[in-house]
């Protein structure tokens, strides 16, 4: 079953070019999408974390931020 992608690779290939690359490979991009991935999913698990400890439904931009600290640190 293939995998759901939740990124679209185009913008992800522009992210590596606007950082100086001159030619990008498709591994590169899936690769970079697939940690880029990740790490939004472990954000947004920690912020819902957060957002449920303060008794909320609704996850703020306060809680993204704290989450980011959190996942980046680790």
């Amino acid at each position: 079953m293939p995998r759901v992608r939740y990124l679209p690779l185009a913008p992800i290939g522009r992210i590596i070019r606007d950082a100086g690359a001159e030619r990008v490979s498709d591994a590169a991009v899936e690769a970079l999408e697939r940690y880029m991935e990740k790490f939004a999913l472990e954000v947004g698990r920690q912020a819902v974390s957060l957002a449920k400890h303060a008794n909320r439904k609704t996850v703020s931009g306060e809680d993204i931020d704290l989450a980011i600290k959190t996942v980046w640190k680790a």
